[in-house]
């Protein structure tokens, strides 16, 4: 049988070349950038905050694309 392999097993490494960085002042906890994360990397923490697991996190910005306050904003590496 083959295995299916899924990002929570392999880390990211070095290649990409943005990232998300979240606004927690403008975040409305709707958790839609953890529904839509391909990657699994969009964590929710204590107190009912988001944050992102860079060690996963593939640079693919869908999570600031489906932000509807635009409280998630892609920088470069």
């Amino acid at each position: 049988m083959i295995k299916v392999l899924t990002s929570l097993e392999y880390k990211t490494g070095t290649w990409r070349i943005e990232k998300p960085i979240i606004d927690q002042s403008k975040c409305t906890r709707c958790l839609l950038c953890w529904i839509y994360c391909p990657d699994m990397a969009v964590k929710r923490i204590d107190g009912g905050n988001v944050e992102i697991d860079y060690e996963f996190c593939k640079g693919c910005g869908i999570c600031a694309e489906v932000c509807p306050p635009k409280a998630i904003k892609m920088v470069e590496e």
